[in-house]
């Protein structure tokens, strides 16, 4: 016997011993007739038949689908050469009675794995999870068109959901979940950051509800993916804000074009670049036009940002501008944003 088998066979032992605790009589002759039935091995050879390596010839996923008992688990396993005899695998998980507590769900199986470690994994619920990452500032029609373009998830998601409910992160998943429950997953996981964040917020913002500071945060979110600012621009918005004056972000006034359907053949969310005529756009989502906060959210943003909006930084701050760094250039009067507009455009013109 090599070193792997004896290391696997003490590892089965505590099945055994549990089993025959419950007055299962487990002699190693009863075992070995079992696990020979049907010609799987011969003679002496048929217990290690059950913890020697598998026919598995590479990594393999295999979908145990709920409601599947063992005897259907083990012909499934067979069928797609996880383990080279149903019988076996059927008795082992009966005589160490495992039969009641083998879990559904999607496994990955290693090339070469044994029955024995086969029917560990799939008593454990050792499932193989998937992921999908949610990137910070997406709309949810954007968010919707990730999940739809997985083959892995299944429904049809009948309706986009509400804009600024869904929070951006990487959620784990195994094949055959429904996209609507992804969707429940990440309304409720923006909804436990939203509440916590309000209820440590800065006194004095003039913010009315939750909703307000999710639009904030939404703005913030699509205005800077540098995290040092984000607190510093919500700062700027908040000043913005007490002092009655328009917000005048671009982000607000594409959302007042698109709405959220967005373009993304990479000439970015219209197709084009940002106008000036597009500041005259006509909708209550644009900013130029119209003061204070817009309607609601204009796209899902992260916890930083959800925090950065109800607790912003206290400055003196009402201009910023791109520096052509990736970050932006930060004023307190006009004339120094102008400086700022120019060296911008300076910086652009050379790019």
């Amino acid at each position: 016997m090599n070193a792997k088998i004896t290391s696997q066979l003490v590892y089965y032992k505590s099945f055994l011993f549990m089993a025959q605790k419950k007055g299962i009589f487990l002699s190693l002759l009863s075992i070995l007739l079992l696990l020979c039935a049907g010609g799987a091995a011969l003679g002496g050879l048929g217990i290690y038949k059950f913890l020697e390596a598998g026919p598995l010839e590479q990594q393999r996923l295999v979908h145990v689908k709920s409601g599947m008992g063992v005897s259907a688990i083990a012909a499934l396993l067979e069928k797609e050469q996880v383990i080279e005899n149903a019988l076996i695998f059927n008795i082992a998980a009966r005589l160490t009675e495992q039969e009641g507590f083998l879990k559904a769900g999607e496994y990955e199986f290693p090339a070469k794995i044994s029955m024995a470690q086969a029917l560990h994994r799939v008593r454990a619920g050792d499932v193989f999870e998937r992921k999908v990452t949610i990137p910070e500032g997406l709309t949810s029609y954007q968010v919707v068109k990730i999940l739809e373009a997985r083959e892995d998830l299944e429904g049809e998601v009948a309706q986009i959901p509400e804009e600024g409910t869904l929070l951006p992160e990487t959620y784990l998943f195994v094949a055959g979940e429904q996209r609507n429950d992804k969707i429940k997953k990440m309304q409720d996981a923006l909804q436990t950051i939203l509440d916590a964040a309000w209820e440590s917020r800065q006194a004095g913002l003039p913010l009315e509800n939750k909703r307000e500071a999710l639009t904030l945060a939404s703005i913030i979110e699509k205005e800077t993916s540098v995290a040092e600012e984000r607190r510093r621009i919500a700062g700027v918005f908040i000043n913005r804000l007490k002092k009655g004056m328009p917000l005048q972000t671009d982000p607000t006034v594409i959302y007042a074009i698109t709405k959220g359907k967005i373009q993304d053949e990479g000439k970015g969310p219209l197709g084009r670049r940002l106008l000036r005529k597009d500041l005259d756009f006509d909708d209550p989502y644009n900013t130029y036009k119209y003061p204070g906060l817009p309607p609601g959210p204009i796209a899902n943003p992260g916890k930083a940002s959800i925090e950065a909006a109800l607790n912003p930084e206290s400055h003196d701050y009402i201009y910023f501008v791109a520096d052509g760094t990736g970050g932006h250039a930060f004023a307190k009067t006009l004339s120094e944003h102008n400086a700022n507009v120019a060296q911008w455009r300076k910086v652009r013109a050379r790019q």
